[in-house]
């Protein structure tokens, strides 16, 4: 049989893979395996036989589950931080100059996936976890010493040291449900990325309420104590799998030259940057926002955490759809209901607005950012593609992610001018809806049919 490649990046996005997939192989079977019983779990060869499950599996999985919620799940609670250090710590800096540190976290573990996924790839898990772990803990107990309006203490220890270590963990995190899954792999792949959603909803509101009663430097504390905590537990329970390379075997190598005449994958590639200049705008702003228009700050401080918990529902939701009707059928209409909830921000001045718009926006969020993901991997030509194709486009996206709410910041100014990045992010987020359109008809003429 072909060689099904350990590839790090795909193992990723393998829950987020629509199941009927349009791929082709050639399948050449040796003796041995013509004369064996059929079996689902069949790679390669012995040495490849992938473990379905068992303890050990699920002891792994639910070790991951724990990496993402303390990493993962803390770098989406930057809306929090994003709101403290405008109005208070770094008061007399711009919101453009803030949104740095958040849009440099958001861009690492993206960036530096293709790093991160090739170490994996080659045996280094268990350090890559270590080391990523160490950095993201040891950066928040310094984040904790940080003096009032001093911005490059934040900046060097939020955006750049917890960045660095989000780089070096997500991917392996998110991808070791491939040394002990096959069938129910996109279940336990899930399962696992469904810990950074849980920890999204739970530091946020941690913070926020640590933040006035014990005061920043002792909230920081504690919650990089439960992220250690999270870390020091997620490293205990995970086992590696890594299969046993014939060395005369030969690998198939990707043409990564041929993606980019790929008409549909350019016009994603295009499309993707874009629309992260509009996407994380809620992410970010909608705390601060609530907060200057008056509406009750306790319920404010809740509104990011309602986001993101909706958001599991939508990722789960998003998936099934595009199983059933094909993920550009679903995904282009997410982007324009996400292009036209952010316009719905300037209807937010009650707490009834508030949750409301939280509560869409994250259901409808939620299913963008894993159909994005699902996408991707659908515009490979072959299986052995899907990680290299999925890894350039989440790297060059990376790109929108940062430079997102420093523009956002940007057009906000000083005197809290909430049209202009509203206008921005919501127009952002249309137009990308256009270049996805070019890559479904690129498709459905390729394909002779309407489910792409």
């Amino acid at each position: 049989m072909p060689h099904l490649r350990s590839d790090s990046t795909r193992a990723l996005l393998v829950a987020d893979v629509p199941s009927r997939s349009s791929f082709t192989t050639t399948t050449t079977e040796s003796a041995h395996d013509l004369q064996a019983p059929p079996s689902p779990l069949r790679e390669e060869n012995n040495s490849d036989i992938v473990a379905e499950g068992g303890v050990k599996a699920w002891m792994t999985i639910l070790g991951a589950w724990f990496i993402l919620f303390g990493t993962l799940g803390y770098l989406y609670s930057f809306g929090v931080y994003q709101d403290y250090y405008t109005r208070v710590l770094l008061s007399h800096h711009s919101p453009s100059k803030i949104a740095w540190i958040g849009s440099i976290q958001l861009m690492m573990p993206f960036f530096l996936g293709a790093v991160s996924g090739k170490l994996f790839d080659a045996g280094y898990f268990h350090a890559l976890e270590i080391i990523g772990g160490s950095t993201i803990t040891t950066s928040l107990f310094l984040l904790s010493l940080v003096k009032p309006q001093q911005y490059y203490q934040v900046f060097l220890s939020q955006g750049i040291g917890m960045g660095l270590g989000l780089g070096l963990t997500f991917v392996p995190s998110a991808s070791i449900a491939v040394h002990h899954f096959k069938r129910r792999r996109a279940l336990a792949t899930g399962m696992a990325l469904s810990g950074g959603a849980m920890g999204s909803v739970v530091f946020p509101i941690m913070i926020n309420h640590l933040i006035p009663s014990v005061g920043f430097a002792k909230a920081v504390r504690y919650s990089a104590c439960v992220v250690l905590g999270c870390i020091v537990l997620g490293n205990c329970l995970m086992r590696t799998a890594y299969p046993k390379k014939d060395p005369s075997e030969k690998v198939s190598k990707p043409d990564i030259k041929g993606f980019f005449s790929d008409p549909p994958y350019m016009c994603v590639n295009i499309g993707a940057p874009i629309a992260n200049f509009g996407i994380f705008f809620p992410l970010i702003y909608l705390q601060l926002y609530a907060i200057q228009h008056n509406i009750n700050p306790n319920l404010a401080f809740y509104s990011i955490a309602i986001v993101n918990g909706v958001g599991v529902l939508g990722r789960v939701g998003g998936n099934y759809l595009a199983d059933l009707y094909g993920p550009f059928n679903v995904f282009i209409p997410c982007t324009v209901i996400n292009s036209a909830l952010i316009f719905a921000v300037f209807g937010v001045k009650t707490e009834a607005s508030l949750i409301a718009f939280s509560v869409i926006f994250g259901l409808v969020s939620g299913a963008w950012l894993s159909l994005s993901i699902a996408c991707l991997a659908t515009l490979a030509r072959r299986p052995d593609e899907v990680g290299a194709r999925t890894g350039i486009a989440l790297a060059i996206s990376s790109f929108g992610a940062l430079g997102a709410a420093p523009s956002q910041g940007t057009l906000l100014t000083d005197m809290f001018l909430w049209d202009k990045p509203i206008i921005f992010s919501g127009s952002m987020l249309a137009a990308s809806a256009v270049c996805f359109i070019a890559a479904r008809a690129y498709l459905v003429k390729e394909r002779s049919t309407q489910k792409v």
